[in-house]
């Protein structure tokens, strides 16, 4: 089972990156665009790991308190192209509390160093190479008053993503 811990967002961080994905269509921009269904943000990438009830566990143990987040900026790694957060504390609070439990439950997780983004594109193309084709920057704010655990399984025509449990 591949499991992921992160934030499903509302309606208004939907609409808006949705709707700075048809902007960077009308740019010209064409590569693999992340589907409304899956938009979200990873706290933590656990992989294959059969037991979710002790994910589940383990985020119970981390003191989870609701937050606000906002979108601000946009940016890439290579040939992905993201939307960022605002400077957020508290969420890098949670983080780190989050993944203290996931080690002391002995549960394997990506050690990369948090840097919140949502994926938006991957594979971009550009005729601007490097560059993003940007007017409006996206902007949603919201109340993350849970997180949730996610299982990913390849479909036929992508990733499918599935809410295993939340803690609130």
């Amino acid at each position: 089972m591949r499991l992921f811990i992160a934030i499903q967002f509302n309606d208004e961080i939907i609409d808006a990156l949705t709707g700075f994905q048809s902007e960077l269509r009308e740019q010209g921009v064409k590569g693999k665009f992340t589907p409304e269904e899956n938009l979200h943000l990873t706290l933590s990438f656990i992989g294959d790991f059969n037991d979710p009830d002790a994910v589940l566990e383990a985020m119970e143990e981390s003191d989870f308190r609701p937050f606000d987040i906002k979108l601000d900026g946009v940016g890439h790694f290579g040939d992905l192209f993201w939307v960022g957060l605002s400077d957020n504390p508290a969420l890098n609070a949670y983080v780190k509390r989050l993944r203290h439990c996931l080690a002391d439950a002995g549960i394997p997780f990506d050690k990369k160093r948090f840097s919140p983004h949502i994926t938006l594109i991957r594979r971009a193309e550009y005729k601007y190479e490097g560059e993003i084709p940007v007017y409006d920057v996206p902007k949603g704010r919201m109340k993350v008053e849970s997180i949730s655990l996610m299982r990913s399984d390849r479909g036929k025509h992508g990733m499918i993503y599935t809410e295993i449990g939340s803690v609130e």
